[in-house]
């Protein structure tokens, strides 16, 4: 699948067909909804099959699963450098790195033409993030159509795009492998624990997905569109002592108030003694992964985003 050539008579980028989709369920082995859906894709597939597609379900960290732990040595989704797909050890290697590999084997490698077209990599958050799509790259014409058709196909309720090309805060992710990676997030919901409403949502987008998939293969042209996302812009941690331990939490304020504009002075963390920290930015910024049980040893409370409205050019099949 090229990564689009302009046609300059009518700006239509022209895509190969996408032959090749991977789901990836268990990247973290304790974020329960992308686990089960793809355990049962594995036993039956028909739901997600579409015609002229290789569609594989896959379990990512088996070994994560099992355990139901986010990771066994070290974060798989954060495991896909260079430095580590190209690393020798073997065995003596931590095992999301040797995994890394193995994935990178399968579904790559990396960056080349062999890669798989599109990777779906299935996540939870304990945040109260809702339906969310994340996005790697703002000149992806492909994935910003396909979020658009998702976002459509979705409504009434919501489904919010975070873009993160963040050159500190990009991270190396599973599904990076992909000419085309997808990072699909839906919360809130507790690590270990399946919740229905999640559950279903997750699998609505997934379909939403594949078939705008199909229609884009079967020759459908998607004339362009703009996106809303929501640009990562900064990391924040909650306030530390001296020795690094948390002496304030999310204030109730900001709690489970993802994507909500907080602006300069309010409120956002509260000391254990009841008192306020405010936020000093300069301009309104709308957080998220707000109080997200799995960035505490990542030193973070929350990110904060800046929303942006993105154009895709109009897109069509090769």
């Amino acid at each position: 699948m090229s990564n689009g050539s302009s046609n300059n008579n009518n700006n239509t980028a022209r895509f190969d067909a996408a032959r090749r989709v991977a789901i990836f369920g268990g990247t973290h082995g304790n974020e329960m909804s992308g686990v089960t859906l793809v355990n049962l894709w594995m036993q039956n597939s028909a739901e997600i099959q579409r015609k002229g597609l290789e569609i594989k379900p896959f379990l990512t960290n088996p070994k994560a699963v099992e355990k139901c732990v986010r990771y066994v040595d070290t974060d798989l989704n954060r495991a896909f450098t260079q430095e580590n797909l190209s690393a020798t050890g073997g065995d003596e290697l931590p095992y999301e790195v040797q995994r890394a590999q193995e994935i990178n084997r399968m579904f790559g490698p990396k960056g080349s033409a062999e890669a798989y077209d599109v990777i779906f990599d299935l996540h939870n958050t304990t945040s109260n993030m809702g339906c969310t799509l994340i996005l790697e790259s703002s000149k992806d014409a492909f994935n910003l159509q396909m979020m658009n058709y998702i976002k459509k196909a979705f409504a009434p309720a919501s489904c919010l795009v975070l873009l993160n090309e963040h050159p500190l805060l990009k991270y190396s992710t599973s599904r990076s492998v992909a000419k085309h990676p997808v990072g699909m997030e839906v919360g809130p919901q507790p690590q270990g624990v399946l919740r229905s409403n999640i559950f279903e949502a997750m699998r609505v987008i997934l379909k939403h997905a594949l078939d705008f998939i199909s229609l884009f293969n079967e020759g459908m042209e998607f004339p362009p569109c703009t996106v809303e996302v929501f640009r990562v812009l900064e990391r924040m941690d909650y306030p530390r002592d001296a020795n690094g331990n948390i002496i304030a939490m999310v204030h109730p304020n900001l709690q489970d108030c993802d994507w909500e504009p907080l602006n300069p002075g309010d409120p956002m963390f509260q000391t254990f003694d009841g008192k306020s920290i405010h936020y000093q930015g300069s301009s309104t910024v709308y957080p998220t992964f707000i109080n997200e049980a799995a960035y505490y040893e990542k030193q973070q409370a929350f990110v904060t985003t800046r929303r942006e409205t993105l154009a895709a050019s109009a897109i069509r099949k090769a």
